[in-house]
C-alpha cells in the first residue's frame, strides 16, 4: 500500500467556488453527500442552480475577454501552471484519495491510482500548451494562408460520480491548455476532491475565473450550464438518457458546442482458443472493477460454446474470492455501489434475470446490513432476448461471424474486446466490431 488512509480526512471545502472565491448558495440551499459505507451523511455542502451558474459564468466570461491575464498569459506559462498543479495532486494525494474514498466508497488504493493518473493527465496537457500550432496552406493566387488555433471560450463540463477526480482531470486539462476558461458541475454523490482541486488551482496560481466549481444537481445546476447563452462549448459524461437532454439545452439555446461520451454495454469476446485462466481474470477485471461501475465495463461477455462451462466455473471461483468490505482496507477489491438508488436498480436486474430463466451461478445478494454494499454476480444461461443480456451477463456464440453480429446488435459503440491467441482472429473482430475502443 502506498500509505495509510486517514478514514476520516479533514472536509475543508462545501462552498461554491466562483472566481478563486468561497461562497454561500444565492438560494441559501444545501445537499448532503453520503457515505455510501454506510448511507450516513458526510456533510452539506452549498448548493447551486441557475443563480449560481450564472454568476460563474459571468467570471469565466470576464476571464476569458480580451486583455485578461488568462488570455495574455504566455502558452509556456499555462503549461508551467498545469504541472505544478499535477506536483499538487501528488503532493496531497493521501488526502485525497481518503476524500475520493470516503465519498465514492472505492478502495483506497485505486483512489490512489487515480489520482496519479490524473495527475499524469495534467503533466501531459501541460506539454501541450505551447504545441498547439495552425498551418499554412498553399493557395491559388496572391495569397498567404494560415491557420490559427484560438481557444474556444467559456466551457462547461458536467461530470459523473465514478471516477470523480479523474473525470475532472480528462476535461479540465485540455480545456484549460488551450486557453479556455471553466465552469464545472461535479456529481452531486461526489464533490469533495473537485472542491479541493479548485482550492490547489487557486494555489497554484490560475487567476480568478478561469476555473468555477458549482456543486448541484443536474436538472438544476447542470441543466443551466447546459442552457447558458454565455457557455460556448459543452462537455458531458453522463447516461445516455440525459446525454439526449444536454444536447437539446445546448441546441435550443446558443447551438454551443457539444462533446459527450455516455452509456456503453460493451462486449467482451472470449474464444476457445485463448488461455481460460488468463481470459476468466481479464472477464472479471472488466466488469468487477470500480465496483462495476464503468462506462466501458466489458458488461456483455460472449465465450464460445466449447469452453463455456470452464469459463463459467472459472468466473465462479474469482466472483468467491474477491473481497467485498471496507474501502480503507488493504485487501478489499470491491467497495459499496455508489447510493441507495443504484442499488436498488441492480438489484432489481439481478431479480429479472432470475424471473426471465437464467441460471444463478454466484452471488445476487446484499453484503452486511449497513451501506450500499452487493455480492459480485454472475449469471449463466442467458439467452439475448433477456434484460440482464442488454445489461451486462456471459452469453455463449458459435462462430466469429455470429459473434460479430450479436456483439454490435445494440444502440452503443463505446468499447469492445477481443481474447484470443490467433492474431487475425484478433484483428478481424477489432475491424468488423462498432466501438470506439477495442482493446
Amino acid at each position: 500500500m502506498a500509505s495509510t488512509p486517514n478514514r476520516n480526512p479533514e472536509i475543508k471545502y462545501t462552498k461554491i467556488f466562483i472566481d478563486n472565491g468561497w461562497h454561500d448558495s444565492v438560494s441559501g440551499k444545501t445537499f448532503q453527500t453520503i457515505n455510501p459505507c454506510t448511507g450516513e451523511v458526510i456533510c452539506d455542502i452549498q448548493e447551486g442552480d441557475k443563480a449560481d451558474v450564472d454568476k460563474a459564468v459571468e467570471a469565466a466570461r470576464k476571464a476569458f475577454k480580451r486583455g485578461s491575464v488568462w488570455r495574455r498569459m504566455d502558452a509556456s506559462k499555462r503549461g508551467y501552471l498545469l504541472f505544478k498543479f499535477s506536483e499538487l495532486l501528488l503532493r496531497d494525494k493521501e488526502h485525497l484519495a481518503s476524500l475520493e474514498t470516503l465519498d465514492n466508497g472505492k478502495p483506497y488504493e485505486e483512489s490512489i491510482a487515480d489520482i496519479e493518473a490524473s495527475a499524469d493527465t495534467f503533466r501531459y496537457y501541460a506539454g501541450w500548451c505551447d504545441k498547439n500550432m495552425g498551418k499554412t496552406i498553399p493557395t491559388d493566387g496572391d495569397f498567404f494562408t494560415f491557420t490559427r488555433h484560438q481557444p474556444v471560450g467559456v466551457c462547461g463540463q458536467i461530470i459523473p460520480w465514478n471516477y470523480p477526480i479523474m473525470m475532472l482531470a480528462w476535461k479540465l486539462g485540455p480545456a484549460l491548455a488551450c486557453g479556455n476558461t471553466v465552469v464545472l458541475k461535479p456529481a452531486e454523490q461526489t464533490p469533495l476532491t473537485a472542491l479541493y482541486c479548485a482550492a490547489l488551482l487557486k494555489e497554484v496560481g490560475i487567476p480568478p475565473g478561469v476555473v468555477n466549481i458549482v456543486p448541484g444537481y443536474g436538472p438544476t445546476a447542470g441543466a443551466a450550464i447546459a442552457e447558458h447563452m454565455d457557455v460556448d462549448k459543452l462537455a458531458f459524461t453522463g447516461s445516455t438518457e440525459v446525454g439526449k437532454i444536454v444536447m437539446t439545452a445546448a441546441a435550443q439555446s446558443n447551438l454551443k458546442r457539444v462533446s459527450l461520451e455516455l452509456g456503453g454495454k460493451s462486449p467482451l469476446v472470449v474464444f476457445a482458443d485463448a488461455d481460460m485462466d488468463i481470459a476468466a481474470f481479464w472477464a472479471h477485471s472488466a466488469i468487477m472493477n470500480n465496483h462495476g461501475q464503468n462506462c466501458c465495463a466489458g458488461s456483455r461477455t460472449y465465450v464460445q460454446e466449447e469452453v463455456y462451462d470452464t469459463f463459467i466455473q472459472k468466473a465462479k471461483e474469482l466472483a468467491e474470492n474477491r473481497v467485498v468490505g471496507d474501502p480503507y482496507d488493504s485487501i478489499t477489491q470491491q467497495g459499496p455501489q455508489i447510493s441507495d438508488e443504484q442499488f436498488n436498480k441492480i438489484m432489481k436486474l439481478i431479480e429479472s434475470g432470475k424471473q426471465e430463466g437464467a441460471t444463478l451461478v454466484f452471488g445476487g445478494g446484499r453484503v452486511g446490513d449497513k451501506g450500499y454494499f452487493m455480492q459480485p454476480t454472475i449469471f449463466a444461461d442467458v439467452s439475448d432476448d433477456m434484460r440482464i443480456a442488454k445489461e451486462e451477463t456471459i452469453l455463449k456464440f458459435k462462430t466469429e461471424s455470429e459473434v460479430i453480429e450479436r456483439a454490435n446488435k445494440t444502440h452503443y459503440g463505446l468499447a469492445a474486446g477481443v481474447i484470443t491467441k490467433d492474431i487475425t482472429k484478433a484483428m478481424s473482430l477489432a475491424q468488423n466490431l462498432d466501438a470506439g475502443s477495442v482493446w
